[in-house]
């Protein structure tokens, strides 16, 4: 069967790197040999995605419909982490949208640090949990429903590009969301990394898997420009903050397609685990897991008190002003 073509530089030539997803079901996975960028060979429908989102997709991808309090409490230090990054570059009450907002904590976190915050997701059940416990901005919406009327400072993307069948459709309506010269956070897993061994690499949900430069290359051809990449090569995650500048240049990385499959070898389960950085991430992430089950009932305790009662506060506020 003849693959659609590639969503970041339109090649047709694609090579064949894994027939089976992280579960061993069945999922063919390609890599474009122009730009080098992954996805899944069979790229699912628009209605097939919106249908997946719109119903079971908690309950599949997270296992929960409903957020647990150690999802809850990495969802809010996760949010603390972006915002440290991304906040000294706006100014103060700048209007900031979340793409994809899940439990919604970025966006409260954003909102308490002084930003006009609000955020969208295809699927309610974990939305319902920011609206009711944080008081979060945060609605149902798919991104194209936004209109495209420039009308903010910035627009974060985290850990959503991986899931959307066409990122380059997605980026190009983002750009008409932004201001000329607003930011753009974008954060999803790296592949070049790699974040899990060649087996459990590939995910039914992870349609496009990224590496440093075809995230960039795709930035870049929808007019954006890098401004600051966060953490390293080695790290399990790409961050990137893109400005948004209005030129659109694609220039293809003619080493990026080797390089990537290069990168993959060291996904083999022999140097995976051989790697030193794969001892110290695994140290700190099961020392992350411990505090997360001691700590979490009473961090995320700690937290909707903090958001309900600054919620109470400000209703006085408007009450007696009324008055």
């Amino acid at each position: 069967m003849e693959l659609a073509a590639c969503d970041l530089c339109d090649g047709t030539d694609f090579e064949t790197i894994g027939n089976k997803d992280r579960h061993g079901q069945p999922l063919e996975t390609a890599i474009c040999t122009t730009c080098g960028l992954v996805r899944h060979a069979q790229v699912p429908t628009e209605l097939e995605l919106q249908q997946f989102y719109s119903t079971t997709y908690r309950a599949d991808y997270n296992g929960e419909s409903t957020p647990g309090p150690r999802r809850i409490m990495r969802a809010w230090n996760n949010g603390l982490r972006i915002c440290s990054q991304v906040a000294p570059l706006l100014e103060n009450n700048s209007r900031v949208l979340e793409v994809g907002a899940g439990i919604g904590c970025t966006v409260k976190v954003f909102e308490r640090a002084g930003f006009s915050a609000e955020g969208i997701d295809p699927g309610g059940e974990f939305l319902k949990f920011s609206r009711d416990k944080l008081n979060a901005n945060v609605q149902t919406k798919n991104l194209y429903a936004v209109p495209k009327q420039q009308e903010y400072d910035a627009v974060l993307l985290v850990h959503v590009i991986e899931h959307l069948r066409s990122p380059r459709e997605s980026f190009e309506h983002i750009a008409g969301l932004i201001k000329p010269g607003g930011m753009f956070y974008v954060e999803c897993p790296n592949l070049q990394a790699p974040f899990a061994r060649r087996s459990k690499l590939f995910h039914s949900a992870h349609i496009h898997n990224f590496v440093p430069s075809t995230l960039q290359m795709l930035g870049e051809s929808c007019g954006f420009r890098l401004r600051k990449r966060f953490g390293d090569d080695q790290d399990p995650n790409l961050q990137m903050l893109f400005q948004h500048l209005g030129e659109k240049q694609l220039k293809i990385d003619p080493e990026n397609y080797q390089r990537t499959l290069q990168d993959l070898n060291r996904s083999n389960p022999l140097p995976y685990h051989a790697r030193w950085r794969y001892v110290t991430d695994r140290a700190t992430k099961v020392t992350s897991y411990l505090n997360e089950h001691l700590m979490a009932k009473s961090f995320v305790a700690s937290v909707v008190n903090e958001c309900q009662n600054a919620a109470n506060t400000q209703t006085s506020k408007t009450s007696r002003r009324a008055a």
